[in-house]
């Protein structure tokens, strides 16, 4: 079945093509081939339709107009001449035989060249006798042919044809003027001519055009010259001349310029219509009759600068003055001779001019304008969408809405008009004015020399300057896109409203005049008729007639009452000019020289009230055309793509091109990006739209290929580098609060000033929107490229850190997590806005840890290699504080390490401030490793890694105790055969001397050495398994204590953990019945994915029960290093022959190490620095864990020199304690000079019992081997109780390698 079209059509109404992606670009983002249409495409055909004798005007309007338009080409032309010469190879001295081929090849390139200025030459003739033919024509008076006269057409249309006409031509002749490779190129192509014409035949005619040509190159103001001459060759023109100049002033005066190119034409042409008019020998002084000199004055001193081209600017003091000396009457006038050029004005005045010719100073006025402005234009908007969806609205009231949008739309086109001009009156001043020292940066400390061009605009603009005129071309795009995005719901209103505005004048006004003002005058009544003739809509007039049905004196007081239905028809560009030139007709009467100006004199006879209301539609038909071109017009008002060309300065500098630091499109991108103003940061893309512009131009009004290639390199280079800035931006920005937010807050609580570790707040949401970029017209995709970027600028980061983590010593593994926090909750944070890869994904990637089978990284590998070479041997243990510290004196084991690279700031914490911060924070552990290194080494490694260095530590620790083997047993094999008790008698001196008889380990010192250090290396690695553990135990209770409830867990009576429920855990009961309730509901037609929901549930309880009974790493370690003790067992724990305890002749391992702990002990008192910071606590837990693990705890501490040289003390103490008590008057100190080695031996001992109870709590003695006796009396040896399954059995064994 079909469905009708109009449903269709709702339908589809109800659909949105509309994305969430803001308009942060302006107007220009299309590349088209026609953009503008402000001539009238049938050039006045339809003139002669209305019956009125002016044929001859618009023929001559006509021809003027084309004479315009060429002329515009070849000022392009000119403005983008480039030196040929320059590009002209230089042959060899081998190759000097091919001069002639040479010669040859240049004449025929440079003659192409020389033909379009031959081309130009002849135009400017052409154009000067046309104007200064028209010029001479209509300064003649005529009579009243058939109505209006012919004299006074061209005060409507040719004043501003003749004016633009003589704009070019002044245009052409500065442009020749400044253009110096011009004349080379011509020196160079008279002589190839010379060398290449030398064969040919009938030459006379080619140099003579040789010769015109070099003097029109070479003659300064030739053009003007020519026209000069043109004009005052038969008859003089001064009339016209005056007249002119009396219609630049007042229009200057008066405001009647209705856009900015219209005021810039009257300013450039004004200082040679003034030579021009006072440099006839007849009525010089005529001029200043007509127009006081004080009104020139006033009105060059206002401007003394004025655009010309978008890097050339024109000085009216620098004209005269120049013309001066080719007009011998004008000369005399010193009053404007003697006005100051841009760069003469004084400083007292300069400072007027600063303030009239800077944006900044205007921007308050602007900000105001441009809110007032949007906020009417969008109401005017809203009513017109309203009048729109409204059936049978009151005439009265849409009539008003659609005035009112008229009159806003009016207004914008002022608002830009006057806007866009302040930008080019600025350019044209900061070229005036160049800076005079730029500043040298550091990155420029070399270079003594800047190019002409850095002068005027990358040193010329303040970065106020540049922040202002970035605001205010943001406000030109935003106005102009935003009217013309509303063109097709506004095009009906204006068409509506001028079609009012011109049926109300000529059916209602000149209705009322006729009967009234004009009723016997009838050459004026005529002049009335013919308006109406020309543009009245009888159609659209439901209260009167067939006009030529009527007549005036047959008409009643109903029939005057005029009603209008409003519609949509537009006058065309003829009626228009028409309408103009009939009221300056009615009202100027015919008289050339009526002072007052056109409305301002009451000579006419015309009342006040009616010469009121011709003057308003005047002006208002003046701006009919603006109007009715709309587009074109925007176009026109928002085309700022000047401020990129620079072809002038590329010829003055001899350079091809500046570097992209000197563009000011680019010099705009990266003062929003340099300042970070957030108020910026959404225009960023606005100074691109300048790119646009200037695309345009070179295309459509240049047509200059390669310029847009110029522009399109350009835009390549500034949109990749803008799009790395941005990134750079972004990526600091949520990097700091990252960091800001991760910092301790109790830090910043205690700075004086936290505040600047707080961030100040960016927008970057329409930003991250924007998928389609129009530049050049091509889309680009700014958000993918944004996320391309990222994506390797965290990858950068992450191997940035990872080399500065291998750079350093294991210490700074704190410092390594802190930053990989901050990447990844920046990371987090921008992954909100943007399809970021997944940070796991970059980080296993950057450490070269993506194989499921790989459980090796960059850091674990680093951080075993710092143990292995830097840690283990170089840091010693101190007990008390759980740390590890650096030793001083140690043996310089560490690797070599390369220079640290300086990372880019953002790589760090992204402001300078959190930066410093951190690292001050971090340098708290720079010094020792502990608990926080701990926990920072098992967070980076996971439960991947970790195991491997688990793994590696204990066969470390196994390869120690297998190198200590042969050390061991040159000590035990130094030892006497009988070693006993130490004796009472002899008190502590007695002792020592038994002992230092004992220990005979001089020629072994070495050995003793290398063995203190292998104990070293093994109690640090044990005592690092416990810290490891410890951090563990913590992790694991944590985790505990937040999956307990979801799996049922609940404590016992005994203490001990148990289920609930045993069937099943809160967690799976939930998911189950919410799966069974879905099932069952007759609305679910696929519970498929419910219940894969819910046994995923039963799967992750199963995983997090077994996760519940992890192992201990200490005893994984202790039951590791007994494995590896036990393959030694016989050499370190020999069985005693007679079963009992063998106090003399023992040479087990517990006598080797008792020898070694009081040599190390006496030793450090003796020469503290030694040995002390060299082992620390490390070989009492080496040495107490393979003793307790060899079963000779209780042995050592029997048969320990030490404890028995304390033993002895103690009881000589007590001896010496009695004497004391019954014979005071002696107290002889017998401890003197053993102070320092018996508290050294007090505190061996209180760190062995510690590491002993350690080891009997977390590894109590599985596998007992002991002596018994029996009743008979006879000893049992080695009584031995059956192992429990110990978690070594299931450890992974080293891999085959």
């Amino acid at each position: 079945m079909a469905i009708p079209v109009e449903e269709a059509i709702a339908a589809l109404s109800t659909f949105s093509l509309e994305d969430e992606q803001p308009d942060v670009q302006g107007l220009a983002v299309l590349l088209s081939s026609e953009r503008y249409a402000t001539n009238s495409p049938i050039e006045y055909s339809d003139v002669a339709a209305y019956r009125l004798s002016l044929g001859e005007d618009t023929k001559a309007i006509n021809q003027l107009n084309t004479l315009i338009q060429e002329g515009k080409e070849m000022a392009s032309l000119l403005y983008t001449y480039r030196s040929c010469v320059k590009a002209l190879p230089q042959l060899p001295d081998s190759m000097k035989h091919s001069q002639a081929d040479l010669y040859l090849e240049t004449y025929q390139v440079l003659d192409l060249e020389m033909s379009r200025l031959r081309e130009i030459q002849r135009w400017q003739a052409s154009a000067a006798s046309k104007l200064a033919a028209d010029m001479q024509r209509f300064s003649r008076p005529e009579r009243l042919v058939n109505g209006p006269t012919v004299t006074h057409f061209w005060f409507v249309l040719l004043p501003w044809s003749m004016l633009k006409l003589l704009d070019v031509l002044l245009q052409l002749d500065h442009l020749k003027n400044a253009k110096a490779s011009i004349p080379n190129d011509f020196s160079w192509y008279k002589r190839t001519f010379t060398q290449v014409s030398t064969q040919w035949q009938d030459t006379d005619t080619m140099r003579e055009e040789l010769d015109d040509l070099q003097i029109f190159l070479s003659t300064r103001w030739a053009i003007l010259l020519n026209l000069h001459a043109e004009m005052f060759r038969t008859n003089t023109v001064e009339d016209i001349l005056q007249v002119l100049i009396v219609f630049c002033v007042e229009s200057v005066e008066l405001d009647f310029a209705l856009l900015f190119p219209e005021r810039h034409t009257l300013l450039r042409v004004l200082p040679v219509l003034v030579v021009l008019a006072t440099s006839s020998e007849k009525e010089s002084e005529a001029l200043y009759k007509r127009v006081k000199i004080n009104r020139l004055l006033s009105i060059f001193k206002n401007d003394p600068v004025i655009p010309a081209f978008p890097d050339l600017h024109l000085s009216p003091a620098a004209i005269l003055k120049e013309l001066s000396s080719y007009f011998q009457n004008f000369s005399s006038q010193t009053r404007l001779l003697t006005l100051p050029a841009p760069h003469e004005i004084p400083p007292r005045e300069l400072q007027d001019y600063q303030r009239h010719y800077l944006i900044l100073n205007h921007m308050g006025t602007i900000r105001a304008e441009h809110d007032d402005f949007s906020i009417r234009f969008s109401s005017a908007m809203n009513q017109m969408i309203i009048l729109k969806s409204s059936d049978g609205a009151d005439n009265d009231w849409s009539r008003d809405i659609k005035g009112n949008m008229y009159d806003t739309v009016v207004e914008g086109f002022q608002l830009l008009s006057r806007w866009t001009g302040r930008i080019w009156e600025q350019c044209a001043w900061k070229f005036s004015r160049p800076c005079k020292e730029p500043p040298v940066s550091d990155s420029q400390q070399d270079s003594t020399t800047f190019f002409d061009y850095e002068k005027v605009v990358r040193w010329n603009y303040t970065a106020e300057e540049r922040r202002a005129l970035l605001e205010l071309i943001g406000y030109i795009k935003s106005i102009g896109l935003m009217m013309q995005h509303c063109d097709t719901l506004v095009s009906e209103a204006l068409w509506e409203t001028i079609h009012m505005e011109v049926q109300d004048f000529v059916q209602d006004k000149l209705d009322t005049m006729l009967r009234t003002t004009f009723r016997k005058k009838k050459d004026l009544s005529r002049i009335l008729s013919d308006m109406r003739t020309l543009s009245a809509d009888w159609m659209a007039n439901t209260s009167k007639a067939d006009p030529e049905q009527r007549s005036l004196h047959q008409e009643t007081a109903e029939m005057r009452q005029s009603t209008f239905y409003p519609r949509p028809v537009a006058p065309t560009a003829a009626q228009i000019h028409c309408l103009q030139f009939l009221i300056c007709e009615l009202v100027s009467g015919g008289n050339l020289r009526k002072p007052g100006g056109l409305f301002g004199n009451s000579g006419s006879g015309i009342p006040v009230e009616d010469l009121k209301q011709l003057e308003t539609f005047f002006y208002k038909l003046s701006f009919f055309l603006h109007i009715l071109d709309y587009t074109a017009t925007i176009g026109t008002l928002t085309d700022l793509g000047f401020l990129w060309f620079r072809e002038f300065y590329l010829e003055s500098s001899r350079v091809i091109q500046f570097p992209i630091e000197c563009s000011l499109p680019w010099m705009l991108v990266d003062n929003v990006i340099e300042s970070q103003d957030a108020g910026l940061l959404e225009s960023i893309l606005i100074p691109l739209d300048l790119y646009n512009d200037s695309a345009q131009h070179a295309l459509t009004y240049l047509k200059q290929r390669f310029l847009y290639d110029e522009i399109e390199a350009e835009v390549d280079l500034s949109f990749d580098l803008l799009v790395q800035k941005l990134n750079e931006i972004i990526f600091t920005y949520y990097k700091s609060c990252a960091a800001s937010t991760l910092l301790d807050s109790s830090f910043t609580y205690a700075c004086d000033d936290g505040e600047k570790y707080s961030v100040k707040p960016l927008r970057f949401d329409a930003i991250f929107k924007l998928r389609r970029v129009m530049i050049l017209g091509r889309t680009i995709d700014l958000r993918s490229l944004i996320t391309q970027r990222m994506n390797k600028l965290f990858r950068e980061n992450i191997d940035f850190l990872l080399g500065r983590f291998e750079n350093g010593d294991l210490c700074g593994v704190v410092e390594l997590q802190q930053l990989l926090d901050i990447l990844e909750l920046t990371h987090q944070s921008i992954s909100r806005y943007l399809e970021l890869d997944s940070y796991s994904l970059m980080l296993s990637e950057m450490q070269e840890n993506l194989s499921l089978v790989s459980y090796s990284s960059r850091i674990s590998s680093q951080i075993w290699n710092e143990m292995q070479m830097d840690f283990l041997p170089n840091f010693i243990l101190c007990n008390t504080t759980q740390r590890f510290v650096r030793s001083l004196k140690g043996a310089n084991h560490s690797s070599r390490r390369s220079n640290a690279s300086t990372g880019k700031p953002y790589f760090y914490c992204g402001s300078h401030d959190l930066t410093m911060a951190y690292q001050g924070l971090a340098g708290l552990y720079r010094d020792f490793f502990g608990i926080p290194h701990m926990f920072a080494v098992v967070k980076l490694l996971g439960s991947r890694s970790l195991p491997g260095i688990i793994r590696a530590l204990l066969d470390h620790i196994s390869s120690k105790i297998t190198a200590m083997v042969p050390k061991i047993t040159a000590l035990q094999e130094a030892l006497p055969k009988s070693i006993g008790l130490l004796s009472f008698d002899g008190g502590i001196a007695g002792c020592q001397k038994i002992i230092h008889e004992i220990l005979t380990w001089e020629a072994k010192s070495d050995v003793k050495i290398e063995v203190l250090h292998d104990l070293k290396e093994i109690g640090s690695a044990l005592y690092w398994m416990s810290l490891m553990d410890i951090v563990l135990r913590q992790i694991d209770t944590t985790q505990f204590m937040q999956s307990a409830p979801w799996l049922g867990l609940v404590p016992g009576n005994d203490g001990q953990v148990k289920q609930a429920n045993s069937d099943n855990t809160p967690f799976t009961t939930l998911l189950s019945s919410a799966t069974n309730a879905v099932a069952s509901s007759p609305a679910c037609s696929n519970p498929s994915s419910f219940l894969v929901m819910s046994k995923q549930a039963e799967a992750a309880s199963l995983l997090y029960k077994s996760n519940l009974n992890s192992g201990s790493v200490l005893e994984y370690a202790l039951a590791f290093t007994s494995a590896a003790l036990d393959r030694h067992y016989s050499k370190w724990s020999a069985t005693p022959k007679t079963g009992f305890i063998d106090i003399t002749t023992s040479k087990d391992f517990y006598r080797v190490f008792s020898g070694l702990q009081y040599s190390y002990l006496e030793d450090s008192i003796t020469n503290p620095s030694k040995k002390q910071e060299m082992l620390g606590d490390s070989v009492a837990w080496a040495g107490c864990t393979i003793m307790y693990l060899l079963g000779q705890q209780l042995h050592f501490e029997l048969f320990d020199f030490s404890y028995q040289f304390l033993n002895v003390a103690e009881i000589e103490n007590t001896t010496v304690s009695l004497y004391q008590s019954v014979d005071r008057s002696k107290s002889p100190n017998i401890f003197q000079g053993y102070e320092g080695i018996l508290e050294a031996m007090r505190k061996a001992r209180r760190l062995n019992n510690h590491v002993f109870s350690m080891l009997r709590a977390r590894c109590p003695l599985e596998d007992k081997i002991a002596c018994a006796i029996k009743p008979s009396g006879a000893p049992l040896h080695r009584m031995k109780f059956s192992n429990t399954v110990s978690a070594f059995e299931t450890l992974p064994q080293r891999a085959n390698s």
